[in-house]
């Protein structure tokens, strides 16, 4: 299997280049399982955060790397932004959202709880990976929706033409491997 050898927070990691379609692989990247990566990659992106009231994230492989970060920060408080409506949700605010690694139109969702904790708030959105940008648009659409004022935008890696975006607090840029 081909590899790509990434360095990022200080750590090294090969990751399998996977097919994306007959044009397109990427390098997959997944924090899920490694904490010692998970914990090294939040520390660094604190270093570069700026002044916040509450982190969001969707409901993908940020769980861990926004877990770490409010533990590191001792923030007792972040948003997840499911998939799917939850039986315990009420008040649901829905957004839909393409993803490089997903085959199908997903779904992005908040409650009323949530939405409260974002109003009038600093809000910084934290990913694993920023690649099409699909994620993040929807995350933002949620955060002004809740009437939060987005302070960053943040993520592990930026992947193609993401790593360009002057809007994205990265530790490192992933190429697109193109056929």
């Amino acid at each position: 299997m081909k590899t790509y050898k990434l360095k990022v927070a200080g750590l090294e990691r090969d990751l399998p280049i996977c097919p994306v379609n007959e044009h397109l692989d990427i390098a997959a990247f997944v924090i899920f399982g490694d904490v010692e990566l998970t914990v090294a990659c939040a520390r660094e992106l604190i270093k570069k955060m700026p002044p916040h009231d509450i982190m969001i994230t969707a409901e993908s492989k940020g769980i861990p790397l926004i877990h770490e970060m409010a533990r590191q920060t001792g923030e007792n408080q972040y948003i997840l932004a499911r998939k799917e409506p939850k039986l315990y949700m009420k008040d649901v605010f829905t957004v839909e959202v393409n993803s490089i690694t997903t085959d199908h139109r997903q779904s992005l969702c908040i409650d009323g709880k949530d939405r409260e904790a974002m109003r009038g708030k600093r809000v910084v959105i934290i990913d694993d990976v920023i690649s099409t940008g699909e994620s993040l648009r929807a995350l933002e659409q949620l955060v002004e929706a809740a009437g939060g004022e987005i302070v960053a935008r943040m993520a592990i890696l930026a992947e193609g033409d993401a790593s360009d975006r002057e809007d994205i607090i990265t530790l490192a840029p992933l190429p697109l491997f193109l056929k």
